[in-house]
């Protein structure tokens, strides 16, 4: 471990900002990447307001829990690094996952499902159900499946990648090799029955009907460029975190992304007044908030931040803790660090059993 900080780790962090009169306010939670399974519950002015220590680091996401099977919970929904995940190709031990647990503010486990090919995202169902996404071997190389489980650890729901997708249609970008087709890093089910599924080698986020298993919604690169976090607004706009790691003839930058399904355009977009000040090259992910502003985490370098409607920033926070990624990540992705997956923003009454 080198005696020197990075650049990151020599800027300030905590709170930065915090525009009192306008600000949606309320409580951020965010799990560190390389925290050893701390999650940390935080005010608006950042204290610290609950943590958890779990005993895996994330594998990827933490949130809280309102409703599971029709009764208020407050129980944290964790998705943990598994220990003994699957070993598929030397890059798999970056984005899987695989131990998920509902854990009560106290601490306590009170259930657990392991699935060592999961990767990257899930959703915790308001009817106490799990849907997230697996590895799956397919001529040779791994494809995708995307799997809803009961709260008995029972399949009660799958899409197979390949039997819907083409690589003609959706080819890898020459920036990954083939291992791994389309790696689906998001996962987002919709409460008129669709599954947005963001892909993450191809570039692109499509819909899915889940009683039929048809494609209803195909947003293609350019306009996204290795995107995360897909959902959907309450006007049924798709919004999703737009890393542009590969977006043609431009500087790299991200950017968040409204895309309205009927017009077939953008309806809101944010990109910094200094495009490449706002860039996150992997992970990242946005909440449209119920006042109309946009939580945005800039994953790679620990930033949560608010911003209105017309792109003025309302709260700003630079996570605190880094760490090294452990072996053998750490041969991937070097340094100390203070990413997180995603953050979510939460108000009080939907958290009252924590507080």
């Amino acid at each position: 471990m080198s005696r020197y900080k990075s650049t990151i780790e020599r800027r300030k962090t905590g709170l930065i900002y915090w525009d009192m009169d306008w600000s949606s306010g309320c409580y951020t939670l965010y799990a560190p990447q390389t925290g050893n399974g701390l999650v940390k519950l935080i005010a608006i002015n950042g204290d610290i307001v609950h943590e958890w220590k779990l005993p895996v680091r994330p594998g990827r996401d933490a949130v809280i829990l309102d409703y599971v099977q029709g009764r208020k919970s407050g129980n944290l929904g964790y998705n943990g690094s598994h220990a003994k995940s699957a070993n598929l190709y030397p890059s798999w031990d970056i984005w899987h996952g695989g131990h998920f647990m509902e854990v009560t503010p106290k601490g306590d486990i009170v259930w657990e499902h392991e699935d060592i090919y999961h990767h990257h995202d899930a959703q915790w169902l308001p009817n106490g159900n799990l849907i997230y996404t697996v590895a799956a071997e397919w001529n040779d190389k791994q494809s995708d499946i995307v799997k809803e489980v009961n709260p008995k650890g029972e399949v009660v729901w799958e899409w197979r990648a390949w039997e819907h997708l083409t690589k003609k249609e959706w080819p890898i970008h020459e920036c990954f090799n083939d291992d791994h087709w389309p790696m689906i890093n998001g996962v987002h089910q919709t409460e008129d029955g669709l599954v947005l599924l963001s892909l993450r080698t191809t570039s692109g986020i499509i819909a899915v009907n889940k009683t039929t298993k048809e494609i209803v919604l195909k947003i293609k690169y350019p306009l996204l460029a290795q995107q995360h976090d897909p959902s959907m607004t309450e006007d049924g706009n798709i919004l999703c975190f737009d890393n542009g790691n590969i977006r043609p003839a431009s500087i790299h930058h991200s950017r968040i992304v409204e895309y309205n399904p009927v017009t077939e355009k953008i309806d809101w977009l944010y990109v910094d007044e200094v495009p490449p000040a706002f860039f996150s090259p992997y992970m990242g992910s946005v909440e449209k908030l119920w006042n109309g502003s946009y939580s945005i985490c800039e994953s790679a370098f620990g930033r949560i931040f608010e911003v209105t409607s017309e792109g003025e920033l309302m709260w700003e926070y630079v996570i605190p803790e880094f760490a090294e990624y452990p072996s053998p990540l750490n041969n991937y992705i070097t340094g100390s660090h203070n990413s997180c997956f995603k953050a979510h923003r939460y108000e009080s009454n939907t958290i009252t059993q924590i507080l």
